[in-house]
């Protein structure tokens, strides 16, 4: 008689334990647990920062490369237009 009880006690909580994993609160429950097994090291971490801190400044200095070298070709390109009788030279004769 005690097997057949666990049996139907199986047999009932079987689906609510599956309701229960698949709500809300049980996906928030299965990410909070997956964020704390993939949690790095601190060292790692501030590690990271400081290669992405690298990274950053470095790709600012190239934007403000650019952008200087930008400037320089379109005041080279207005200064070329605005000047009278600017005319491109002559090209090579193809013939």
């Amino acid at each position: 008689m005690m097997f057949l009880q666990l049996i139907l006690v199986l047999v009932v909580l079987i689906p609510l334990l599956a309701i229960v994993l698949d709500s809300q609160v049980g996906k928030a429950l299965a990410a909070r647990l997956e964020r704390r097994g993939l949690e790095a090291p601190a060292d790692i971490t501030a590690e990271r920062i400081g290669f992405l801190e690298g990274e950053i400044e470095r790709l600012s200095s190239e934007i403000e490369r650019l952008d200087e070298q930008s400037e320089f070709v379109t005041k080279l390109l207005t200064e070329r237009q605005t000047e009278p009788g600017a005319a491109l030279p002559p090209g090579d004769d193809p013939a």
